[in-house]
């Protein structure tokens, strides 16, 4: 993996550069170590987050491994247009929590899982496969985390990949052990200080080091036509399509999010959500921009492994004290991702599977945490064994999303929709994740009747984004009007065409089979119609006080005095 062309630093200089970036962040935290935790605090600092600190938070977050690697992979492989199809559909996976986000707060004010809503609504079943979902999804993002520190290490110095990926989770796990979210919180917002002081340094230069506007000009004649069109079908198709698919499924199903919407002050939701979005697009699209110099350059990326195209960019073209300060920006984005990760890992454990399913609603607040921290220890664990396998960024990214696909219309109308029980919930998930499986990996030919049978689910699924998204920030009659023309649309322009892209298929084949199957068994169902104003009698705090029950199943609402941030 390593090239003598290519700047090294020394196996020292790379541990110090290490030892001081982990170092100083554990120092951080002990500035709100306390030596009694509880566990409110440490799932969601007691829902009581600020502005600045929530906005930072989910910026960092949302900047991570991936922002760096597959942003460069898709404007390498796509060419123009490819750093706008991975930054502004990633920017709108954060968007589009926010219009769905208010209602999961008003229902559920004290929770600190989205599967906690889901129990509240509907049961252990459905909240448990939510709660698979997110696990999956976070022990995926933990792999790509340090796989991505592996390829820098590897690539930047005479460590091996392995030591790389093993200092990465090791530091991690150091500094979050203990305060949990907390620490996660508070370390985001000093990681994106210094990334974009950092990135403000290192993109231009990287940028001007390879020849600046003048050769990037230039180098457009080495791309192909659909790569130098910016309205590249092929992009749109392949890239930009399920990516935009994907917006409402990481918005929906991904805990990092949810938790940090539960986190933040209530009244701060909204400048939080649009602030991370904003400041997330800007940075991205301009770190896609280093992937699309190298294609215009004609640089082959080292041992055709796309991980390795970012760090040999900056090795090839800056001074060292310039790739010293980029080691530091991609450790920090991919620390802050991955600390949420383990974050969102221990709360899924602490409260969906203990809180909810093994108390059953007497937890203790000291096995709680005792649960959250071994969560997060067997979690970077696996998180290291799967990163030794070095697999491809853009395409987990891409897997993951799609089968989040399958539970964004349950859980959405299970919020909105009082008509949805929890046998549609479980069995309109599970039939989608089915067919979606099926239809991805071609399990099943999709040509003739199959095919066609696959492309009518994905029209479904196509209106069900456009209506959801529509209906989000409009409402349900402009919602269901988007949907119909939507549906419309890609019955005319997808029927015998869309079969030739099975990422993208099998993605709307997940929406529409889901939305299918929940709506056609809730309007069967003759179950009593569900009371909202149950959900936020039955979520709650841990650590919270509770009065003498005069009720049946009684539980106080209130929450912990926390640390204003």
């Amino acid at each position: 993996m390593n090239s003598e062309s290519l700047y090294q630093f020394s196996t020292l200089t790379v541990i110090l550069l290490l030892l001081a970036f982990y170092g100083g962040t554990y120092l951080m935290t002990l500035g709100i170590r306390k030596k009694n935790e509880d566990a409110d605090a440490f799932m969601v600092s007691n829902h009581r987050v600020g502005f600045g600190m929530g906005a930072a938070s989910m910026t960092a977050t949302w900047i991570w491994a991936a922002s760096f690697y597959a942003a460069a992979t898709s404007g390498y492989t796509y060419g123009v247009s490819g750093p706008i199809h991975y930054g502004l559909w990633g920017a709108l996976m954060i968007l589009f929590i926010y219009p769905f986000g208010r209602r999961f707060r008003k229902l559920a004010p004290n929770a600190h899982t989205l599967g906690e809503l889901i129990h509240a609504r509907h049961g252990a079943s459905s909240q448990l496969i939510l709660a698979l979902s997110n696990v999956l999804g976070s022990v995926i993002s933990l792999m790509v985390n340090f796989t991505a520190a592996g390829a820098l290490v590897a690539v930047l110095s005479p460590l091996t990949f392995q030591a790389g990926v093993i200092i990465a989770g090791t530091g991690v796990l150091f500094y979050t052990l203990w305060s949990g979210f907390r620490a996660s919180v508070l370390t985001d917002f000093a990681q994106l200080v210094a990334l974009m002081a950092i990135a403000v340094v290192i993109i231009p230069a990287v940028f001007f080091a390879m020849g600046g506007p003048t050769q990037l000009v230039a180098g457009l004649d080495n791309l192909t036509a659909e790569q130098a069109n910016f309205f590249s079908m092929d992009a749109i198709l392949n890239q930009g399509a399920p990516f935009f698919v994907a917006v409402l499924a990481y918005a929906i199903g991904n805990q990092t999010i949810s938790q940090r919407l539960f986190a933040v002050n209530e009244s701060h939701i909204k400048p939080t959500f649009l602030t991370a979005t904003i400041g997330y697009g800007a940075i991205v699209i301009g770190l896609g921009m280093i992937g699309l110099m190298a294609l215009t350059l004609g640089v082959e990326p080292m041992g055709g492994d796309m991980n390795n195209l970012i760090p040999q960019m900056v090795s090839s073209y800056l001074p060292p004290v310039f790739i010293a300060l980029f080691f530091i920006l991609v450790i920090g984005s991919l620390s802050s991702t991955a600390d949420s990760d383990l974050s969102a890992l221990s709360a899924i454990m602490m409260a969906d599977v203990y809180g909810k399913n093994i108390a059953r609603g007497k937890a203790d607040p000291k096995r709680m945490l005792l649960i959250g921290r071994l969560t997060m220890i067997v979690a970077t664990v696996v998180g290291i064994i799967f990163a030794s396998f070095s697999l491809d960024i853009l395409v987990m990214l891409v897997f993951v999303g799609a089968l989040w696909g399958a539970i964004v219309f349950p859980v959405i109308a299970s919020c909105f929709w009082n008509r949805v029980t929890n046998q549609a919930f479980t069995t309109s998930v599970l039939v989608a994740m089915v067919l979606f499986c099926l239809a991805r990996f071609e399990l099943l030919p999709l040509d003739g009747i199959s095919g066609l049978f696959f492309e009518l689910l994905a029209c479904i699924g196509g209106g069900v984004i456009i209506g959801l998204m529509v209906f989000g920030f409009l409402g349900r009659i402009a919602g269901f009007i988007a949907a119909a023309l939507a549906l419309m649309a890609m019955l005319f322009f997808a029927t015998d065409f869309l079969r030739d892209y099975t990422v993208l298929l099998a993605s709307l084949t997940a929406y529409g089979a889901s939305t299918l199957v929940c709506v056609v068994m809730s309007l069967l169902s003759r179950q009593p119609d569900f009371d909202f104003a149950s959900i936020g009698e039955q979520v709650g705090n841990y650590d919270a006080p509770r009065p003498e029950p005069v009720t049946q199943g009684g539980q106080t609402a209130s929450a912990n005095v926390a640390i204003q941030r």
